[in-house]
């Protein structure tokens, strides 16, 4: 059987293997990751790209059994390019690739840098169907493997844990959680009727999205308190708060599909914003 179900070969193989990288998701952890090796200050970058391997291998995981979940088992997607069969040897395959980079995480570095990664795998291959059943599983699961990449990522450099990286982690698991939590609200109506009780479902549509830009005000008060009061957090670093907060204000008024994507790019904007401020640090 091939691994495309709409076509054999290994061209058509190649490609429904492909479609599994979403670099609109994969980017944020990826930077994250990033962002905790330049936080260590000097860092390696052999070790840096070793981490952002894994975080990859463990989205790519987290997006095939999620397509997988909804097309075969819930009949909830109209198309998948993966066959059964294809799914699995993907999944079996960038499960491996994951383990091979956590091993030699493992020696490279130590057990503890193993075990900080290993949460990106275990949150990626249970999201669906078990973390996305439930409001905090469907909202902060995504978030929370973010936030390991970034506390990932430091302790790889530095084989510790400062408060302000884990600090940080959770500005952005608490940003990421509004984000998804809006991205859920495009879904509602589907989502209730299939009893998948995301925090749209729970709350409904308005208190949803009045609590998601609550949790987006809270993480970027929290980055501005964070520049002014930490000494490793440079003043500049509060312009990360505004230029998020600027395509914030612009997503308020968009649909739950164009604000999600609105909302993504900001944090990319985020992200690099804090990258740039704390690796340079201008006006320090």
């Amino acid at each position: 059987m091939s691994l495309s179900r709409h076509a054999a070969g290994p061209g058509p193989a190649l490609a429904a293997l492909a479609s599994q990288v979403h670099p609109v998701f994969m980017l944020p952890p990826l930077a994250a990751s990033l962002f905790g090796a330049v936080l260590a200050g000097e860092f390696s970058v052999a070790l840096a790209v070793l981490h952002v391997t894994a975080a990859f291998f463990a989205l790519y995981t987290a997006h095939v059994t999620d397509g997988y979940v909804d097309f075969y088992v819930r009949e909830e997607d109209d198309d998948h390019p993966l066959s059964a069969r294809g799914c699995k040897i993907a999944l079996g395959g960038a499960s491996a690739a994951f383990f091979a980079c956590l091993v030699a995480i493992g020696l490279l570095v130590d057990v503890w840098a193993a075990l900080l990664t290993l949460p990106g795998w275990l949150i990626a291959v249970n999201h669906a169907p078990q973390l996305d059943t439930n409001p905090v599983g469907a909202t902060a699961g995504y978030p929370l493997g973010i936030g390991f990449a970034l506390v990932g990522g430091y302790y790889v450099q530095a084989q510790l844990l400062t408060p302000v990286v884990v600090v940080l982690a959770a500005v952005f698991v608490v940003v990421l959680s509004g984000i998804k939590a809006i991205d859920d609200t495009k879904d509602y109506e589907y989502d209730r009727s299939i009893d998948k009780r995301t925090l749209a479902v729970a709350l409904g549509r308005k208190r949803a999205r009045t609590a998601a830009y609550g949790l987006m005000t809270l993480g970027m008060l929290a980055v501005v308190v964070l520049a002014i009061t930490l000494p490793a957090i440079p003043p500049s670093a509060g312009l990360a708060s505004v230029a998020f907060g600027a395509v914030a204000l612009v997503a308020r008024r968009a649909e739950p599909e164009l604000a999600t994507m609105l909302l993504i790019r900001g944090s990319y904007v985020f992200l690099a914003v804090l990258v740039a401020t704390v690796w340079f640090r201008p006006l320090s």
